[in-house]
């Protein structure tokens, strides 16, 4: 026998199978599309309910709320969940169905089918945005956002179902991203819808501070995330942020100040009227600030590519596609206007009016 036969050859670790959930369009795709020119995993497998068309990824057409998703990811390492309902016009009650059940099936299901590793999405938003917040929060600030029935009561009831799971399967690893607000093609928010109005509101006695997360930033954090490179909660955004001057003299829209009692008041009347389907706390996002330190990504060696002024322009540039009216994009279904378009045209409105009737009476 020769002598080299006794020296043990050590072996590559074996290449993760990573699956996407939603990975038919949106971000889901977006990250797939990253995945399959990685030699970081040997397969990748899209997950959606129907096809989509990055054919270099393995298809399984499934509803991921499906309780027979178990048998369909028995083969894989890392799932990225990304199949999600947060679009403005969906109905408050049906969206947060789909969204809870999605997640808690998939929790379920990885950790019946053995699924080493799952990573989430939720938002930096489940921090709070308050006029005290420390600028900027560190990753493990208390998560202090008001539950409500709108986006950010999504994230912060899956992120209890996460807590949940992990003390129901302790052998399942749950890595929860939380970008701050997400700029790039096709996404659309109350954030980014912000900046569509005429004017900018702000409460008197605070000024925000704007952090952004550019899509391709979010999709290289949740591949680190896939590798394994970065666990627990990650937040996930641009470094450092912008004082609401930048933002003003960028976009060259100036701001509508106003009382916060006036400003959450009228939010809180449009809201229970039916008018705008997000609650009054989403004002809290772009008034008062919630900007994020990525200490986990930065330790892990990962660099923004996105400054956050450049992320801004692009999405001034990409609003110029869109025609809002005191904060709703036309042609756009009622639902869609957002509490804060709603609330600085109400009072806009209001005071033009008491400005008229003053002129009158002099």
């Amino acid at each position: 026998m020769q002598s080299e036969d006794l020296v043990p050859t050590s072996k590559r670790p074996r290449q993760p199978v990573v699956a996407v959930t939603g990975a038919a369009s949106g971000i889901g795709r977006e990250l797939c599309a990253k995945l399959v020119s990685s030699a970081d995993f040997r397969r990748v497998v899209a997950i959606d309910e129907e096809r989509g068309d990055i054919r270099e990824a393995t298809w399984r057409v499934i509803d991921v709320r499906d309780p027979l998703l178990a048998n369909r990811i028995s083969d894989i390492d890392v799932l990225v969940h990304l199949a999600g309902d947060y679009a403005l016009d969906s109905d408050p009650v049906e969206r947060r169905a789909y969204n809870l059940r999605a997640a808690q099936t998939v929790l379920t299901a990885c950790a019946a089918a053995r699924v080493r590793r799952v990573v989430l999405v939720t938002s930096a938003m489940v921090y709070g945005a308050a006029p005290d917040n420390e600028v900027p929060l560190p990753e493990d600030a208390p998560v202090a956002a008001e539950p409500d029935t709108g986006v950010v009561g999504d994230h912060l009831e899956i992120e209890s179902l996460v807590r949940r799971s992990l003390r129901s399967h302790p052998g399942l690893e749950v890595t929860v991203v939380r970008p701050a607000a997400i700029v790039g093609p096709g996404i659309d928010t109350v954030i980014t819808r912000h900046f569509e109005s005429p004017r900018l509101l702000t409460v008197k006695g605070c000024t925000p501070r704007w952090q952004f997360c550019h899509l391709d930033d979010l999709i290289s954090a949740l591949e680190l995330a896939a590798r394994g490179a970065v666990t627990g909660v990650v937040a996930v955004g641009c470094d450092g942020w912008l004082e609401q001057e930048q933002v003003e003299e960028l976009s060259a829209i100036r701001r509508f100040e106003l009382p916060a009692g006036l400003t959450f008041g009228t939010a809180q009347r449009l809201h229970r009227l039916g008018i705008t389907p997000a609650p009054a706390t989403d004002l809290h996002y772009v008034v008062y600030p919630w900007v994020v330190d990525c200490a986990s990504l930065r330790e892990a060696g990962w660099k923004p590519a996105w400054t956050n002024e450049a992320a801004f322009r692009q999405l001034l540039e990409l609003r110029e596609d869109a025609t809002t009216v005191v904060g709703r994009r036309l042609p756009v279904k009622e639902a869609t206007l957002t509490a804060a378009g709603a609330t600085v045209a109400v009072i806009g409105t209001a005071a033009i009016v008491r400005q008229v009737r003053k002129k009158r009476r002099q």
